[in-house]
């Protein structure tokens, strides 16, 4: 079955309403795109954010200081 004329017709009058001109709809379809855009850089901004507070939480761990109670246990257990 291959597409008519008419089928075409009805497709380009509906993408001219969509995304053609400066008519409300069109408007409307570049908003949700810029939406779209927004959000996507937001989800990469909050991976990127998670991975820094993340390296920043072990780097902080690995320079906490020993309790001396912990050390003299570890010491007793070496041996």
């Amino acid at each position: 079955m291959a597409i008519g004329w008419q089928q075409l017709l009805i497709v380009l009058i509906l993408v001219l309403v969509l995304f053609g001109g400066r008519g409300r709809i069109s408007s409307l379809m570049g908003d949700m795109a810029k939406g779209i855009k927004s959000f996507r850089a937001g989800l990469k901004d909050d991976d990127v954010d998670g991975a820094e507070a993340e390296r920043a939480r072990l780097e902080a761990a690995s320079q906490r200081p020993v309790d001396p109670a912990l050390r003299s246990e570890q010491s007793k257990t070496e041996v």
